[in-house]
């Protein structure tokens, strides 16, 4: 099996969600993956924890979804900032250049970044190569109804 090679940005989708794409960074300095979330709150059902979560398309006119998810941990992340705090994370469905994976995800406002998710050198190991030189390598965002 050959490695796919992905650019420095790439479409990823998360369909647990029923996001057909977001606009991804591809970051092999980070460990984790990050996913921006409007809100999250904290639940319990049949004695396991849960997060639910706000996630907003990238068409402002229309609404948010709540999405639900068991919490698979919670650790410590330092940002790119330096500053470190405790994230939940969740584990997903994720589709990206014709492969099909199990990923870990932690949930965070990226409010003030450029893209909504940070795809971190975990979800990459063993599946892909990064040419920083490249861009979109996988083309554009399948579909006219994807979200980011």
């Amino acid at each position: 099996m050959s490695t796919k090679v992905l650019g420095w940005r790439e479409w990823v989708s998360l369909p647990a969600f029923g996001l057909a794409a977001v606009r991804a960074k591809v970051d092999t300095g980070a460990r984790t993956s990050a996913l921006h979330v409007d809100w999250q709150e904290m639940f319990h059902r049949d004695g396991v924890e849960w997060v639910r979560f706000g996630l907003h398309p990238a068409d402002v006119a229309a609404p948010g979804s709540a999405v639900e998810a068991p919490v698979f941990a919670r650790r410590p992340v330092t940002d790119s900032g330096g500053h470190v705090g405790e994230r939940v994370f969740i584990r997903t469905r994720m589709e990206l250049a014709g492969l099909v994976f199990d990923a870990e995800i932690n949930l965070t406002s990226r409010r003030a970044m450029r893209f909504p998710m940070l795809l971190g050198r975990t979800a990459l190991a063993n599946r892909f190569a990064v040419d920083p030189a490249r861009s979109f390598v996988l083309g554009e965002p399948p579909g006219e109804d994807s979200k980011s």
